[in-house]
């Protein structure tokens, strides 16, 4: 078997190679060719699917058809919920991917596809948000194995829900980040919690940070932010478990501590978790009633008919791995 990671360095072109990475010339010539709306057989591809943030029924139509026709299904362990191994999965051979690295994970998904198995890749949450599946896709297409991606559903939407709100609201957050604290992966000069913060219009969703909440905060009120920022926790979103404690900069950490939670929960700093002091959107405001011809010269009508009915300021569209079952603690 090819070194894994003389496989991603292949891609991204760091060896010299002919890579498709951030240095090379050209993109990368599996684009479009095996999209989410066209994954193929099982026979052809390993598809690496988002089981989404917990709840079986959040799983996609499409990720449900390919797991049930599974042989073999390495997933991210306690991350995705047992209720949805049992429902879709029984006829399957299971194996956590939880303690095995690239060398012991490709070699196990190769084979078993060289040898006729129908094979998935099951991470929690999406695997495009902290699902670390791009160097194992890349290992396996070094060996010769196809792979496609199949979307999730991530923990933030998952909390937006349970906190029946938006991630954006108008007049109050104008941007989203998706971002983890410092620590063993991240550097502290690469943590920008603090700035996200510090922008006020930005709903800051913070995965893999659910032991470091404390300490975030500890950081953010000695860079001087202010102490009664609204931060909401939510545990296990879309788990039967599932939990929300409410706080502020100043209060969470010891709330969170009192609860008992050192994984698997979701941070969201911002007013929009609260929902309060948002603004009526245009898109049901003057800008729906604006005349039979259908003219509006407004800055806000341009945005509004540029983006599409669905995208406007207020409903802006958009994953340890995952937060509740997502990517929050693993590096799944």
């Amino acid at each position: 078997m090819t070194d894994p990671q003389a496989a991603i360095d292949a891609q991204t072109g760091e060896t010299g190679g002919s890579g498709t990475g951030p240095d090379a010339e050209s993109r990368d010539p599996r684009i479009h060719g095996r999209t989410a709306g066209e994954v193929g057989d099982l026979d052809e591809v390993i598809p690496f699917i988002g089981a989404g943030p917990g709840d079986p029924g959040l799983l996609t139509v499409t990720g449900r058809e390919l797991v049930e026709a599974a042989d073999l299904v390495v997933h991210a362990g306690s991350l995705v919920n047992s209720e949805l191994l049992e429902a879709y999965c029984a006829d399957a051979e299971l194996v956590s991917s939880v303690g095995k690295d690239l060398e012991e994970l490709i070699p196990l998904m190769r084979d078993a596809h060289e040898a006729g198995r129908n094979v998935v890749r099951l991470h929690s949450g999406d695997p495009a948000i902290y699902g670390a599946a791009l160097e194992q896709m890349d290992a396996l297409e070094h060996e010769g194995v196809p792979t496609s991606i199949v979307p999730g559903v991530t923990s933030a939407f998952a909390a937006s829900a349970t906190l029946r709100t938006q991630l954006t609201l108008n007049g109050v957050a104008n941007h989203v980040a998706f971002t983890r604290p410092q620590g063993k992966t991240l550097d502290p000069d690469d943590d920008h919690i603090g700035e996200f913060v510090e922008m006020g219009d930005v709903t800051t969703c913070i995965y893999l940070g659910t032991h470091a909440i404390a300490e975030t905060m500890d950081r953010l009120l000695a860079e001087g932010h202010d102490p009664d920022t609204p931060v909401t926790v939510v545990y296990h979103a879309s788990w039967p478990d599932e939990d929300v404690i409410e706080g502020t900069i100043a209060t969470i950490g010891e709330a969170v501590a009192d609860a008992g939670y050192r994984a698997s929960a979701l941070v969201v700093i911002g007013d929009a978790a609260r929902k309060t002091g948002y603004e009526r959107s245009y898109l049901y405001g003057d800008w729906a009633n604006r005349g039979a011809d259908g003219e509006d010269d407004s800055p806000e009508a341009d945005a509004d008919e540029s983006h599409g009915s669905d995208t406007d300021e207020t409903l802006g569209a958009d994953a340890g791995e995952p937060s509740g079952a997502d990517v929050s603690e693993a590096d799944d």
